[in-house]
């Protein structure tokens, strides 16, 4: 079995709806997983555009996900730490928590939620970086999974 990841709100593949854009409520959509690899202790969230005009544009850093977790609620709020442990990272808006898509007018851009099963809880402070959180999880991933969605204005 390998790790795998989905959301209610859309299909792989397919048009990120509205309330989960910037054009929207910019709520985090819900995401569900399953099948972590055996010893994961934790586990890491990078949403990013690979189809930004300037480069990959990261719109939301979750780590220290509790590794007993299959599910990330719609409308997470934008906290460094969720009462569960989960601690939030900055996006490229310099802002915490999620940030929806909203690229300028043109063809879809790619969306990629991608989690990482990790062997151990991360010692990064909440507020941090992708680049920090990458840095982290350097030979501590066990298993991943993206799930792609697109939007265009």
């Amino acid at each position: 079995m390998t790790l795998e990841l989905t959301s209610t709100a859309f299909q792989a593949g397919k048009t990120i709806p509205e309330e989960y854009t910037g054009d929207g409520r910019n709520a985090s959509p819900p995401l569900k997983w399953r099948n972590p690899p055996a010893g994961t202790r934790s586990l890491a969230l990078i949403c990013e555009d690979p189809d930004a005009p300037r480069g990959i544009f990261t719109h939301w850093v979750v780590f220290n996900l509790p590794a007993e977790s299959r599910e990330l609620s719609e409308g997470l709020p934008a906290e460094v730490t969720l009462p569960d442990g989960t601690a939030q990272g900055v996006n490229e808006f310099g802002k915490v928590g999620y940030a929806g898509p909203s690229p300028p007018p043109g063809k879809p851009h790619r969306y990629f939620f991608k989690l990482y099963a990790l062997d151990t809880p991360l010692a990064l402070q909440p507020g941090a970086t992708k680049a920090q959180l990458l840095t982290a999880m350097k030979d501590h991933v066990l298993g991943e999974a993206q799930f792609m969605g697109m939007y265009a204005r």
